[in-house]
């Protein structure tokens, strides 16, 4: 029974510490953007950040920026090719009660843990700006696209 007891405390204490380490990160974030398609590879997205085409399902680095895209296949009819994005989203907005970890940022790192953590003062909340949501972009959007300003 004692081992027991010495297990469950030693469980809790690692849990605990797990979650104050996720309490430090900030979420991340998911878009879905049209991705980008090169004319002599039309099934496959176009990667800038790796100047490479990447095939559907498969996912990649974002380096020199902290983030990952996938290539992903709309379910449109037709089908078109859309890249969902992962990244840290925006910064927090300035408090004076919390830092930037330089200690604990590792910018270099594959993502997320490459995100930035901040260490608050007892009390102190991180705030984020409020992201505006879009609207999809229509397939036939570009047909609507003018250079002609609307009167």
């Amino acid at each position: 029974m004692k081992y027991f007891v010495v297990f469950a405390v030693f469980l809790a204490l690692a849990y605990a510490a797990e979650e104050k380490a996720d309490a430090e990160r900030p979420k991340t974030f998911k878009r879905l953007i049209p991705a980008d398609v090169l004319r002599d590879f039309p099934g496959m997205c176009f990667a800038s950040t790796r100047c490479a085409t990447v095939e559907p399902g498969k996912t990649w680095e974002l380096h020199p920026f902290c983030g990952r895209s996938t290539c992903v296949v709309s379910e449109d009819k037709p089908p078109r090719l859309l890249e969902l994005v992962e990244d840290c989203g925006p910064l927090p907005l300035a408090n004076p009660k919390c830092k930037l970890d330089e200690d604990k940022t590792n910018k270099t790192a594959a993502f997320p843990e490459c995100c930035p953590i901040f260490t608050c003062e007892e009390g102190a909340k991180l705030e984020y700006p409020e992201i505006p949501t879009v609207a999809p972009v229509p397939e036939d959007a570009s047909a609507e696209a003018s250079t002609t300003p609307k009167a």
